[in-house]
């Protein structure tokens, strides 16, 4: 991999995407208006209003431009679930010593909901989870005392 070499989630594409639209649209259309306003001041030797609304504007133009070879030499990052880590809001498939899989929605302690299989990142197994990769095992005592130990199949978000 090339040091300069950037690399963007899908979410950070998405949010120098969403900026650039702004840049371009919004925020331009504002510095445009700051500028006209400026100049019906007058004297543009001596117009602080007008200095600052065309320092910002090449400072909007300098970013825009960042924003563009940012996205036009970035590669992606594939979402690869072998690197994913359990966390809070991660869909856990385990296999237990039979071969049984079952999953499980790790949450904070007021969204549990046995049913739904969201169980507490505090509970036994929750915890036993939180910070596992895929192909992992994991033990952890039930509430009776029992040992038990589950391999980690998929993580996804």
């Amino acid at each position: 991999m090339d040091n300069n070499e950037i690399i963007l989630t899908p979410e950070g594409r998405a949010k120098l995407v969403e900026e650039l639209e702004w840049r371009e649209g919004e925020k331009d259309a504002e510095i445009i208006a700051r500028i006209k306003e400026a100049r019906d001041f007058g004297d543009l030797s001596e117009n602080a209003e007008y200095d600052a609304a065309k320092e910002e504007q090449s400072k909007n133009a300098a970013r825009v431009a960042e924003i563009r070879a940012i996205l036009s030499s970035a590669r992606i990052s594939e979402s690869s679930n072998a690197h994913i880590v359990v966390s809070i809001g991660s869909t856990v498939e385990v296999e237990d010593e039979k071969g049984k899989r079952q999953s499980y929605t790790i949450v904070g302690t007021t969204e549990t909901n046995s049913l739904r299989h969201r169980i507490s990142n505090e509970s036994p197994l929750g915890a036993a989870l939180i910070g596992s990769s895929k192909g992992d095992m994991v033990e952890y005592a039930t509430p009776a005392g029992k040992k038990r130990s589950l391999k980690v199949i998929d993580i996804t978000r």
